[in-house]
Parts: structure tokens; sequence; C-alpha cells
């Protein structure tokens, strides 16, 4: 009321349609799986379904509350249950906890559960192991838990047998690998690495990144991991959340069972449960019980495509990802010969005398309407472009996305410097925007202030 207000407020009176034109006009400034080919490497940018959305919208979803009585939600707590078990088959683990609420927590986690193993053991080990073509998290995971870092080195694109025999020793709590690496390369000497740091007492952890390469044709329990996290957003298509929701639920082995976070659901006489009666539990890890919306939609995707479907996906997904690698083969280079799984490495480091740089590369895709690939990662890579086209592209997307990529690699260097040329935001200062950010209209007005 005008008696009660101090100042009028800073809030604009506009029409409906202002609003509405204003918002759909940022949308179209976005870009999505929805709206084009996104090759981001080891990022598995699949198309998710519109089915498990409309399962995860239904009110017996949508509008139950994680305090209500168990005996009036069984249907989830079924649903929880039943995805415990399948995530455990799939992966060939004993159990499975759903809480972690993303992959790098699902790691954090798992480093938790490995401590409590040895801890129970009697044993306080410091060290965890990890290849040089590791994904970052992964190095944050262990950093963050105060436990100190050993980088093993590659060779030939693979694991170092012997680097990693000397590393191992009674400092080791896990040596996290993902198989296969970030290069796409399987590492087939897995069974012997997961002899040496078993041999050292140690445990062998699966960063479950690039599951979808293997889904339905092996597991982590048949290479002898004890302890594996999944992306439920990369393999079992979750939406990819800007931040979130997410899901990483972590499988363990029979041995490291009682030390999975609590509660977790178990079935008896009188039905299913939540089982807070766990002494050597870490405790709780998320509130509740997880993203439960997101877990409805990994559980719909997985009972969809059952396991021949499931199967296919990892076949499909190594056929693609094969059949650009071939064609862009004198186009770029790919380094460490031979087949790849899921994803493949190229490098534009032959393109430097003529200037062009593999960024210049990554900004001109944006002009053909593709998200650029994962760009100078892995680090042993020069110039390194991650693509990963994933199992849902058809063989007409990914031949008009190595057709574009090899007009650019043929065009004048000046265009790509200056490169994109068709987008809303032409080429920013990335250093700049990392170090001065501007991320709404009023940060942008302050700053225009301050320097008139």
């Amino acid at each position: 009321p005008p008696k009660l207000r101090r100042e009028s407020l800073a809030i604009p009176n506009l029409a409906d349609h202002d609003v509405v034109r204003h918002f759909t006009r940022l949308s179209q400034m976005n870009f999505g799986i929805d709206t084009g080919f996104y090759p981001l490497g080891s990022c598995t940018m699949k198309f998710n379904p519109k089915f498990t959305e409309e399962l995860a919208a239904l009110p017996t979803v949508a509008r139950i509350h994680p305090d209500q009585d168990e005996s009036t939600v069984q249907g989830a707590l079924r649903l929880l249950y039943e995805l415990q078990g399948v995530l455990a088959t799939i992966a060939g683990m004993d159990a499975v906890t759903l809480q972690p609420a993303a992959g790098a927590q699902g790691e954090h986690t798992g480093l938790l559960l490995a401590q409590a193993y040895h801890r129970d053991r009697g044993e306080e080990r410091s060290q965890v192991i990890l290849p040089d073509t590791a994904h970052g998290t992964n190095f944050a995971s262990a950093g963050m838990l105060g436990f100190d870092i050993v980088e093993i080195p590659s060779k030939d694109g693979r694991v170092d047998l012997k680097a990693l025999e000397s590393a191992a020793s009674d400092k080791t709590l896990a040596f996290m690998l993902t198989n296969p690496n970030t290069l796409g390369i399987f590492e087939d000497h897995v069974l012997e690495i997961a002899d040496i740091i078993h041999a050292a007492g140690g445990l062998l952890y699966y960063d479950g990144a690039n599951f979808n390469a293997i889904l339905g044709r092996t597991s982590p329990g048949k290479m002898n991991f004890d302890i594996v996290h999944f992306n439920l957003h990369k393999t079992f298509t979750t939406p990819h959340g800007g931040g979130g929701p997410g899901a990483g639920p972590v499988g363990v082995r029979k041995a490291l069972e009682p030390f999975l976070p609590v509660p977790q659901v178990h079935l008896n006489g009188r039905g299913y449960h939540l089982d807070y009666d766990r002494p050597k539990s870490i405790g709780k890890v998320r509130a509740w019980y997880g993203n439960f919306a997101l877990l409805v939609r990994a559980y719909a995707y997985i009972l969809r495509m059952g396991g021949n479907g499931l199967r296919e996906v990892s076949e499909r997904a190594v056929l693609n990802a094969n059949y650009v690698r071939h064609r862009l083969s004198g186009v770029l280079d790919v380094p460490f010969g031979g087949l790849r799984k899921h994803e493949f490495v190229a490098s534009a480091s032959k393109l430097a005398p003529k200037g062009v740089r593999t960024v210049d590369i990554a900004k001109r895709l944006m002009d053909f309407g593709y998200h650029p690939p994962t760009v100078y990662f892995p680090h042993l890579v020069e110039e390194a472009l991650m693509i990963e086209p994933t199992e849902t592209e058809t063989k007409e997307t990914l031949d008009a996305f190595v057709d574009a990529l090899t007009e650019i690699v043929g065009e004048d260097p000046e265009i790509l410097h200056s490169a994109p040329h068709n987008t809303a935001v032409r080429r920013v200062d990335e250093v700049r925007a990392a170090r001065e950010p501007i991320l709404s209209a009023r940060m942008a007005k302050a700053r225009k202030n301050a320097s008139l």
C-alpha cells in the first residue's frame, strides 16, 4: 500500500508478451542436445528420451515427500530397491547406494568407503594413485579428502605397468581408473593392474564416466574392480542438469557393503523399508535418499532398453566413434593407433604452421551449428579435440560433422581466428571472463556505472 511503501520498488512493469518474447529469445541463443549434435568428449551427450520426463512428472512421483511414512511410499521404495539391484547387476557389484548427487560426489563417496574399509582393518593409507589420463574430478576428489596423489604416466596411451608397480605400496588407498580411458583406449592389462593394486592391499576404483562403451559387453566386476560410480546423466540418459540435480550411485563388493551410506532400501516380510541400523556406515552423504526423480528416469530407461538394448547402446557408441575417427584420418592426426571405444582424441597440432589452433577450430564449428568437442584434454595430446558421438546419432549427422571439420581445416586461417561469426555472442576474452565475470544485468549496470 502507498502509505506503507518507503520507496519505489525496482520492479519493471512489463506486458506478458514482452516477458515471453524475452525468454524465448534467450532460449534461441542457447544450445542443447535437443537443438543439435553435441560431440563433447567424455560427457556422453546422448539424446534424453522424453518418456522418462513424463514418468518423472507423474503426481505419484513428483508430489510424494521424503518425510512420509514408509507404508505410504512402498512403490517408490520398491523402485529404489530394484534400481539398486539392477545397477549392481550391470556393474558386477554386490551392493549399491543411490544417495550421491553427482558423479564427482560418487567419487568422493567411493574414496570415503575405501578409507572406512582400510580403517576397519586397522590401516591408515594416505595415497591415491591416478593415471595421467584421469578426469580432473578424480584429482579433486582425492585432494578434497586430503590424500596424497601419485600420478602414473601413460605408455602408448595405456597405464605404464612398471610405473604402477613401483608406486603401489602399503600406503596405497586406491587406484582410480577409467576404462576405457579418456583417449577412448581400452586398458587391456586391467587384470594385471588389479593384481598389482590388490597385492599392495589397495582397492581398485572404477570411474564410470565411460561406462557407455562397455554396457552389456563386460563389467567392472569382471575386471576385478572393488568400487564403481555411475554417471546416470551419461550412461542412463538423465538430463545434464547445468549444475544440478544429478545422480552418481556407487556400487561396491561384498567386503565394502557394511560401510555404505545410510539408509539402504531393504525388503523384509513387512515390505520395503529404510535401513539405518548400519553401525559401520560412513553416514549420510546426501539429504534424504538421493535425487529421486532422476533415479526414476534412469530406471525407466533401463527397463525400456532391457539387457539386449543396453548391449546395443555400447555397440553403436563404439561403431559411431570409430566411423568418425576413420573418416577424419588425414584431416586431423589421431595419436596412438588402433581401434577406439566410445570416443577418440584428435590433434590439430599439424595446423600450427598455419597459425591455427584447436580453439580456432572449436569456435568455427559453432558457425556450422555444432557444439565443439572437448578441447585441450587429456593433456598428454597436444592441441586435443576429444570427440564422442554417442549411440543416438545417425550416419547422416556424423557425415555432415566430418564434412564441416574437413572444410574448416582447409579454410583461410583468418576466418578461423575471428570465429564464431554467426552466433549471438562472438569470440570472448575467456581469460577476462574468468577473472571479471558479469553474470547478471545488475552486475553489468554496476560495472558500467563504475566506469563513468
